[in-house]
């Protein structure tokens, strides 16, 4: 069973849906408008107050997870059992927030419960009870495969980019879970669901399946909304932050508008931001957003649906910082679900120094092999292995681009970076580096 609930009210109350009054003329019917407000743990807080205030927004998502967080949380649950999942949107979106989104009737979901879901619920419910803010949560979870660990170890799982066998001992086994639990979670009356890892887009298809009914094999609307989902689960990524022409942003990035899509019941949707806000939604910021991290375009996997985005349409509207998306394709997803699992895998080392002078470069790549070479003599008095990876590199040099690399550059800064599978090795090599200030040229 994928799906679990949780609720911090006994009585759900009937709700209307929160369906927004048409803004673009090419989209047909009724709308849902849904914003993003953070692309990874750490976002600005500001996203969230620009989206409840500004926005217009029936939704608000947020999306904290990535691998790396996965293992960072994993690590604090270890240490912490109540933990383990984004303290930040209770301290900076749901508390400051709670009062504003309960009045404008804004639903919130949010990938926030890391590695314990049913924790930061306990949490949601304490703070919104303190408060005397009737919003009734809900969670989704089942991704946490952890006690399956001995069976898909036996079923020789291995990894999906390079074939390495399962690892000896894993911190965390998540599934990334579709929209579906999401959808079920609203359709009982949740104001806020909080997932563990699923995919990015599920948060924004859950609300439009809830939304507009869509079901489990109507593909192209399915497509649609995860496409919907794709373009805005990286925040201000899609309105400017990153452009490659970025000097057409760049002047207002401080007052950067953050994502928001509204969507209509055939599919077919318009990507915006705030108005008054900084930032740049154009035809490029979309195309390059769209093509973040998809892989085969033609054929994009999800647990919901396998996307065909080869024939996307993307037209800028009249109307400011509006970009109308239609063409999307979708076919039956696939039978088995993503799973990302952390292990520990050794311990890590980095340091960065500033080089100025003549022969900079050369000077860097000296001082990093000066600086190996007398840890390495240390290991062999202690009888350590040496570095399981060494990197070095000139930032400033050019390095990055190979062959026709600039490595004449007056001014650089070093970049060491050594993994070692244990931690009194790198103890050992940090004692070492201050001494690089006299004895190396630094």
């Amino acid at each position: 069973m994928w799906t679990r609930t949780f609720f911090d009210r006994a009585r759900l109350l009937h709700r209307s849906k929160c369906i927004s009054t048409r803004s673009y003329s090419c989209l047909k019917g009724k709308t849902v408008r849904i914003g993003c407000a953070s692309g990874f743990w750490g976002d600005t807080p500001q996203a969230a107050p620009q989206l409840v205030r500004q926005g217009k927004i029936n939704y608000l998502v947020l999306d904290y997870l990535s691998e790396i967080t996965m293992s960072l949380m994993a690590a604090v649950k270890k240490k912490k059992p109540d933990l383990g999942y984004a303290p930040d949107f209770l301290a900076a979106v749901i508390k400051p927030l709670q009062h504003a989104i309960k009045e404008k009737g804004i639903r919130v979901v949010a990938n926030a419960g890391g590695v314990n879901p049913a924790a930061c619920v306990v949490a949601l419910q304490h703070l919104l009870s303190e408060s005397g803010v009737d919003l009734r949560v809900g969670a989704v979870t089942g991704d946490d495969l952890m006690e399956q660990e001995a069976y898909l170890r036996e079923q020789g799982v291995c990894d999906i980019s390079n074939g390495d066998p399962f690892p000896d001992s894993v911190q965390s086994m998540n599934a990334y879970l579709g929209a579906r639990g999401i959808a079920t979670v609203l359709s009982e009356g949740a104001d806020i669901v909080v997932t563990g890892r699923c995919v990015d887009s599920a948060l924004a298809l859950g609300p439009l399946i809830h939304e507009f009914g869509w079901g489990s094999s109507d593909y192209n609307h399915l497509a649609s909304g995860s496409l919907a989902g794709h373009l805005i689960e990286c925040g201000a990524q899609s309105t400017g932050g990153i452009m490659t022409d970025w000097k057409q942003s760049a002047d207002s990035w401080s007052t950067i508008g953050f994502p928001v899509v509204e969507c209509a019941a055939d599919g077919k949707f318009v990507v915006t931001k705030p108005e008054d806000t900084g930032g740049v939604v154009s035809r490029c910021t979309v195309a390059e957003q769209l093509v973040y991290e998809i892989g085969d375009p033609r054929n994009y996997l999800l647990p919901d649906v396998a996307c065909d985005f080869s024939n996307v349409n993307l037209k800028e509207l009249p109307e400011p910082h509006s970009v109308l998306v239609e063409g999307v394709r979708g076919k039956a997803p696939p039978d088995t679900l993503k799973v990302s699992a952390t292990y520990m895998d050794g311990y890590r080392a980095t340091v960065v120094s500033p080089m100025i002078g003549p022969r900079a470069v050369q000077k860097v790549h000296s001082m990093c092999n000066s600086q190996l070479d007398r840890a390495r003599q240390v290991f062999k008095k202690f009888k350590l292995d040496d570095f399981s990876h060494v990197h070095i590199q000139a930032l400033g040099a050019e390095e990055s681009y190979g062959k026709n690399a600039n490595d004449s550059s007056r001014e650089v800064v070093q970049w060491l970076a050594v993994r070692h599978k244990k931690k009194e090795a790198l103890e050992l090599f940090a004692r070492e580096i201050a001494a690089a200030g006299t004895g190396m040229g630094s």
